[in-house]
Order: structure tokens, then sequence, then C-alpha cells
């Protein structure tokens, strides 16, 4: 679910987008691939018993002109899984998930965190199909409505970057879920878009491809204003508390 800027995570997501920036947000290379490993062990003593309890896996957004991110992926097989420490779908599904809400989203591409699979998870927004997520491998469009809709859209492979999106009402897709059964449905609405939106991970393009340059470039200029008013804010909170 998305997660709304309060001063409590404003500084953090200030600081996320100038790493980004700077390129100080570590890149996965497949050795080190998480920041919070999932070895990491929490002791929790109950009278007598202690239970033991894995930490979230945590995996870093990698910058948006990591190869990674512009690349192709190749169809998704469960062969891959252990590459990654994986189990099976369901221990990616559920990491993927937390590693979105983690970051505020309403989707995420298995690409934008490094790895290499054709899988997105998206969803999980109350207001979105009362909070559905659905959990993509994949992925298919089979068809697309002739009316489109233009709306503003994020990434979190771009912090803070917002721009008008057109894009067909709904869509009929295809894909495998986290059972590796079959799916095919028509979606409306935003969860068409978010299926939209993460397919085009799955191919290499990020939704910067869809706008003009002029577009992109006051995009680029509001989005700088509004770390400016962030962080004037912050600042303004900081020396009221």
């Amino acid at each position: 679910m998305a997660n709304k800027l309060t001063p409590e995570n404003i500084e953090a997501a200030v600081q996320h987008l100038q790493n980004i920036q700077d390129g100080t947000t570590p890149i996965l290379d497949g050795a080190d691939r998480t920041i919070e490993d999932a070895e990491i062990i929490e002791q929790l003593d109950l009278g007598n018993q202690v239970i033991k309890k894995k930490e979230k896996r945590v995996f870093p957004l990698i910058p948006p002109n990591d190869p990674r991110l512009l690349m192709q992926i190749a169809p998704f097989i469960d062969d891959t899984l252990e590459q990654f420490g994986f189990a099976n779908r369901k221990e990616l599904a559920e990491v993927m998930y937390d590693n979105m809400a983690k970051y505020g989203g309403l989707g995420l591409s298995a690409n934008q965190v490094g790895l290499p699979y054709r899988m997105f998870i998206m969803g999980g927004h109350p207001e979105i199909e009362d909070g559905k997520v659905r959990c993509v491998f994949n992925p298919l469009i089979n068809d697309v409505s002739s009316e489109s809709v233009n709306l503003k859209e994020g990434c979190l492979s771009f912090p803070f970057l917002f721009l008008g999106i057109k894009r067909p009402k709904w869509c009929s897709v295809r894909y495998t879920d986290v059972d590796g059964e079959e799916i095919e449905e028509t979606l409306h609405g935003m969860s068409a878009r978010i299926f939209m939106h993460e397919n085009e991970h799955m191919n290499g393009y990020v939704f910067t491809d869809l706008v003009s340059k002029l577009k992109l470039e006051r995009a680029e200029t509001a989005k700088a204003k509004l770390i400016k008013e962030i962080q004037k804010r912050e600042k303004n909170l900081r020396i009221i508390t």
C-alpha cells in the first residue's frame, strides 16, 4: 500500500532520492543481493520457549540507468529461483510484496530490485479492488480498449517524478500466479494501468520512454520544486518540535 508523506518519513524519502542520483544506492550483483540478508535472526524469548524469526529480506532499488532495468527479461522458469535463495514462487512473492510496501508502491517489478525474473507484484491498496494483490509471472497483454485515459503516474525507480501517461481504460491479460495456475482476466481502471506499467518493465521500458522530451523536462522541474518544498517543510517541522 502506498505510504503518505509524513514528518517521520520525509527525510528518508529525500535521502533515498539523493542516494539514487549520486549512485550510492547499492547495486545488486548476485553475491551481495540484499541489504538485510534472510539469515539474520531475531530471537523472541517467551518464557521457556525461544522462537527464532527471520527478518524481512530488503532489496535496494537499482538506479534507473542500470542495464538490468533497461533490457527485456527472459521468461520465468521456476528452476531459477534457487539462484537467489528462494524456495518457491510463494517466497519470492512474499519478499516482493514486503519490498513494494516498504518503498510505498502500488506495483513492483522484479528487475527494479535487480532480480532477473519476468515477474511483478501489484495491489495492496484498500481503495483499489479492496486491496487485492496479484502475483504475476510471465505476463501477456492480449487486448486493450480503444478508449484511453490520461493520468499522472509515478514509478519507484524515479522518486518524486510524475508524468501524465495516456493508457487504455482496460486490458485483457494472461499470466501464471503464485501457484503456477494460468489466469486470464480483464482489468479496468487503476488495476489495468498498474499492470501495463509493470509489464513494460518486463520488456525493458520505463515510463519516461512514453513522454516527449519537453514533458519530461517539465516534470523534472516540478520534481526539483517538490523536493525543495518537502525539505523546507521538514526543516520547519524540526524547528517547531
